[in-house]
């Protein structure tokens, strides 16, 4: 079966469906995404797009910028987190854990969640047959076992590379909560052709520091808009709960002249009451168990109870 958008995710107003709950009466749910990832020095040529537009490789400027996250701006950080009682939900480039184990074990010691980025940020899924990309989903999946033990819950495409495919091969592994698709405020169900329901929840290419930094925006700006945001959310929060996502890159918001905004941001969320600081595992469960099946009836859905 071939789905279209609207047959996938079909269009609902926000201001019709049923009203959502957060745990506690929270307004708001935010979860904060560091993309911990690994770009290749010398990437495997891809069918699409050069990881490096600096040719010929290797493509030493791109490659070290991004390497300074993980060396240094990952721990200014977490730092931060700490201090703000903030446990991330990676999104991680699960390669990341075999090349930098100190990384993984500080992850772990602060028990924060995972979701997978793929195996590589240089590895795309655009153009792969339904095969290969099947692979690489297992792939990474594999690998997230055998290091945690635990079963991987979420899943957001490699540099926002996805086929048509992916959503139902993402369902068909298993996985419960996928972030490709930027389209609400809350989290919302995805129909996938082998009947199992998947669950989107809000990531952002808005409030992304990475995206910021391309459009010549910097770490002022990611705080003040941010900042915004919440406002907005959390005043909203108060007729019907939203999600707000902080999608952050340690390469970017962890250099030390931007860290002290992220910051002032979290000092800002933190400050306020009825604020779920959440996992995306945690915001799926929640959902999932409550809110799920009453979505699913009031779309229509024959597979509704």
């Amino acid at each position: 079966m071939t789905f279209a958008h609207e047959d996938r995710a079909p269009y609902s107003a926000i201001v019709d469906r049923p009203k959502l709950t957060w745990p506690n009466g929270a307004k708001i749910a935010v979860w904060v995404v560091p993309n911990v990832e690994h770009y290749e020095f010398l990437p495997r040529p891809s069918r699409i797009r050069d990881p490096w537009p600096r040719t010929p490789h290797p493509d030493v400027h791109g490659y070290g910028v991004r390497d300074y996250g993980n060396r240094v701006g990952l721990w200014r950080m977490m730092e931060v987190m700490d201090a703000h009682g903030v446990r991330g939900t990676l999104s991680l480039s699960m390669s990341n854990f075999v090349h930098y184990p100190e990384i993984f074990e500080a992850c772990e010691a602060r028990k924060w969640a995972i979701m997978s980025h793929g195996m590589y940020n240089t590895r795309y899924h655009w153009g792969y047959s339904e095969e290969e990309e099947r692979d690489a989903i297992h792939e990474s999946m594999d690998l997230h076992t055998k290091l945690t033990g635990r079963k991987l819950r979420g899943w957001f495409s490699p540099a926002g590379s996805w086929t048509f495919n992916t959503p139902d091969l993402v369902a068909e592994a298993g996985i419960d909560y996928y972030c490709d698709w930027y389209h609400d405020d809350q989290p919302f169900p995805m129909r996938t052709r082998s009947g199992r329901t998947l669950v989107t929840i809000p990531y952002t290419m808005e409030l992304n520091d990475a995206v910021m930094y391309r459009n010549q925006f910097d770490g002022e700006d990611f705080a003040n808009w941010t900042c915004d945001a919440f406002d907005t959310l959390y005043k909203e929060g108060e007729e019907q709960p939203r999600v707000l996502c902080l999608a952050l890159h340690p390469y970017i918001l962890g250099q030390p002249h931007r860290i002290k905004h992220l910051d002032r941001t979290l000092a800002y969320i933190t400050g306020h009451d009825k604020v779920w600081l959440a996992t995306g595992e945690e915001i799926a469960d929640w959902y999932i168990a409550n809110h799920l099946d009453t979505m699913k009836a009031h779309l229509g859905w024959e597979d509704a109870p």
